[in-house]
């Protein structure tokens, strides 16, 4: 024991020193011009007291900070140098100027475990393989054509929510569980060909409370991100909670896996399915740039991104617009009017409709300028060093991306805390999210721009026109629009600090 606690000091004080050695050559470079301005850190732990209490909504924080010292600021967190880009002009700039170099990700603690990032579009660094993994996704996942394929998968899932609401009828309900189970049930589909939820699936069940608690955990504060030195004690358990949760999902992941792989042996090849494992099981690659075939790890870790970042973000998105639409009125009416008009009572939304359904899609652009599911993006990291707008960015560096800032600018957006779809009317003038506008980006730009955007695009506006146009809804527990409490909370994604609740009442001309 004496010795474990003489080893603990001399880490200690070891990494005292190193901390103290880093701060000197972070002032020196600061007083030479190079690195970006920001507030003065302390020895040591950084800037991390001066952001005490922010941990609900760092992006505001982030975003005052950046008014007092620039839009691009660097800040310390810890032992880890952190630049936040918070304009419109600093993004183009990034992904125009520096995107292969500052295409790096950033991998946080809690997903470290024995599978390492091997097949992850999310946290894999830039690469070989995951320009495989991406080429794949865009060709295969979410081309037209192979979306266009899945449109009545898509209807079905959307049905099976209808119903879902219906069966909650007159009684208060939490709005974002039925797009949730609705986001799950669609990816499942699209990866197995099955409802993963439903009432007799207790596999389902398992998969879906594991991937649940892995973004829990995943999402919480980590001291040992921005200490090195309690990486290996691992203090508040994040990382081994974390990967419990991750290698479980994990196994049931593997039983649907080796279950298609049976089925496979006995099937002709005009009787097997097409869905997404599909085309994982069968990819041949010619083993130079990426892997010549996907292990059973790359498909475990491909389906469990497709769960984690599919649900939760589509999840936000629809009850962050649901909120806007509940608290502001006169909005509602407008998009509840535009879709009655369009689409006959009794009738569903249909995909092929909502280019004629023009507020509706305004409505999906404003709530995604306003709460944009991952206000900081997925956090980059600069491959090498770099200079960005003239500034210093290091090798290792942490980049933020603050898309809820730059959502906001009102240099850039009139009134810009107010929901106003009417903003995104003019398809001549108002811009899109597709990446090259760099005043909204909220699926990110470059190169680690989110590959899902074109199915996102269908799903969101139809699922949200859906529940619109079949039902009417009313606050629960007689709250008025205007008291509605519409504080965040920050997880994984940007989710309302009070979970909406609302009576859904069925609509009849």
């Amino acid at each position: 024991m004496d010795y474990e606690i003489a080893g603990i000091v001399v880490a200690l004080l070891l990494w005292a020193a190193w901390a103290v050695s880093t701060e000197r050559r972070h002032r020196q470079l600061e007083e030479l011009g190079r690195l970006p301005p920001g507030p003065r850190p302390w020895p040591v732990v950084g800037n991390m007291f001066q952001l005490a209490g922010s941990t609900s909504a760092p992006h505001r924080s982030f975003a005052e900070l950046a008014g007092k010292h620039g839009a691009v600021m660097t800040l310390r967190l810890g032992s880890m140098t952190t630049v936040v880009v918070s304009s419109d002009e600093a993004a183009r700039a990034m992904f125009k100027q520096h995107d292969a170099v500052l295409a790096g990700r950033k991998i946080y603690e809690s997903m470290k475990g024995d599978v390492a990032n091997e097949g992850s579009l999310i946290t894999a660094q830039y690469g070989p393989q995951w320009r495989t993994l991406r080429r794949l996704c865009t060709a295969e996942f979410f081309a037209a054509a192979p979306l266009d394929a899945m449109r009545g998968v898509r209807a079905r899932c959307i049905r099976q929510m209808l119903q879902c609401v219906r069966d909650s009828a007159g009684a208060e309900a939490d709005v974002g569980r039925f797009f949730f189970v609705m986001a799950f049930n669609l990816i499942g589909n699209l990866m197995f060909s099955k409802d993963v939820l439903n009432s007799g699936s207790e596999r389902g069940a398992k998969f879906f409370y594991h991937t649940g608690k892995t973004m829990e955990f995943a999402a919480k504060p980590n001291m040992a991100d921005y200490f090195p030195v309690l990486r290996w004690a691992d203090p508040q358990r994040i990382r081994r909670r974390t990967q419990f949760h991750v290698k479980r999902a994990f196994d049931v992941a593997g039983e649907f896996l080796r279950e298609r792989m049976s089925e496979r042996e006995e099937l002709d090849e005009e009787e097997k399915k097409k869905d997404y494992l599909d085309v994982l099981l069968e990819y041949r690659g010619d083993g130079v740039e990426g892997p010549a075939v996907f292990s059973s790890t790359i498909i475990n870790v491909i389906v469990f991104e497709m769960f984690t970042a599919g649900t939760d973000t589509t999840t936000s998105t629809l009850e962050w617009a649901m909120a806007e639409l509940l608290h502001n009125p006169n909005a509602l009416q407008k998009v509840q009017t535009e879709l009655r008009t369009v689409i006959g009572t009794g009738e569903e939304v249909q995909e092929e409709k909502l280019e004629e359904l023009p507020y509706l899609k305004a409505v999906i652009k404003e709530t995604l300028r306003l709460h944009p599911p991952l206000p900081f993006l997925v956090p980059h990291k600069a491959m090498e060093s770099c200079k960005l707008l003239g500034f210093h960015i290091p090798k290792e560096t942490q980049i933020l991306v603050n898309a809820w800032a730059i959502g906001r600018d009102p240099k850039k957006w009139k009134d810009p805390h107010e929901f106003k779809p009417e903003r995104f009317m003019d398809p001549n003038t108002a811009p899109d999210y597709k990446g090259h506008h760099y005043e909204f980006i909220p699926f990110g730009s470059g190169r680690r721009m989110c590959p899902a955007l074109p199915l996102a695009a269908r799903v969101l506006p139809l699922a949200l026109g859906s529940v619109l146009h079949s039902f009417d809804w009313v606050l629960g527990g007689g709250v008025k629009a205007a008291e509605m409490d519409m504080s965040e909370r920050m997880g994984i994604t940007l989710r309302k600090a009070v979970p909406l609740r609302a009576i859904p009442i069925p609509y009849s001309k």
